[in-house]
């Protein structure tokens, strides 16, 4: 199953659910932004790959506008090369439009993450060579107030039926990629594939959250995700 196929097939699995409050406003970026999304794993997800890094779901500012996992605007044009057009979810909550590939700001978490690949590797098709970038969860939650709801913060009864649909993608996702590294960005993410991955020969770990709210990335995300990585034993 290719990359793309796979993503269609979570798109319909996850149709279907709601959400009560504090969920206000559910966007879907594989939907709306599904040209981008699917030049992103033409372009770079083919073959197999030695790490496959997983985040949490899309931020406001990233994903949400570019299709991409922590696609910030300006490396998703200026080093991954993509500018596709972007459709508007059903429902928008006033603060936090989606205007695509005009949108004015770029998610901090994703700065962080593609400006360290970009200077620790130097041209995508080096790190593509080895690395894909990947979310577990693509839906974007928000509040009434557009404040980011992260899917750990869900209802128990909306996390048992939106968990399952997106376990099923990681694990499909990882047996096209066939990685030998599974790494979340953070604790939650690792969590997650360590539950969906459960008897596939891979190995999991993690790296520290690219968040702006974490004062540990604040002191140096790059130079941490690095250190860990090599702790791990992975070549960067």
């Amino acid at each position: 199953m290719s990359l793309r196929e796979i993503a269609d097939d979570l798109v319909a699995e996850l149709r279907g659910l709601s959400f009560a409050p504090p969920v206000a406003y559910v966007y879907n970026p594989l939907e709306y932004a599904r040209r981008p999304y699917r030049r992103y794993v033409e372009k770079y997800g083919q073959g197999t790959k030695e790490v496959l890094f997983v985040g949490m779901n899309p931020g406001p500012w990233g994903m949400a506008q570019t299709g991409i996992p922590f696609g910030a605007v300006e490396p998703v044009t200026g080093w991954l090369g993509i500018l596709e057009k972007v459709e508007k979810p059903p429902r928008q909550h006033p603060k936090r439009p989606v205007r695509g590939f005009d949108c004015p700001r770029n998610e901090v978490s994703g700065l962080r993450v593609w400006h360290w690949a970009r200077d620790t590797f130097g041209s995508p098709a080096i790190f593509f060579r080895r690395f894909f970038i990947g979310n577990y969860c693509p839906l974007l939650f928000l509040a009434e107030s557009g404040r980011n709801l992260t899917p750990d913060k869900l209802a128990a009864a909306e996390r048992e039926a939106l968990l399952p649909p997106c376990d099923r993608a990681l694990r499909r996702t990882v047996e096209a990629t066939r990685p030998r590294w599974v790494i979340g960005f953070g604790v939650w993410a690792e969590g997650r594939a360590q539950t969906a991955l459960k008897g596939l020969d891979v190995e999991i770990g993690r790296v520290l959250h690219p968040s702006p709210a974490s004062p540990a990335a604040n002191r140096g995300w790059a130079e941490a995700a690095t250190r860990q990585l090599r702790e791990l034993g992975i070549r960067v």
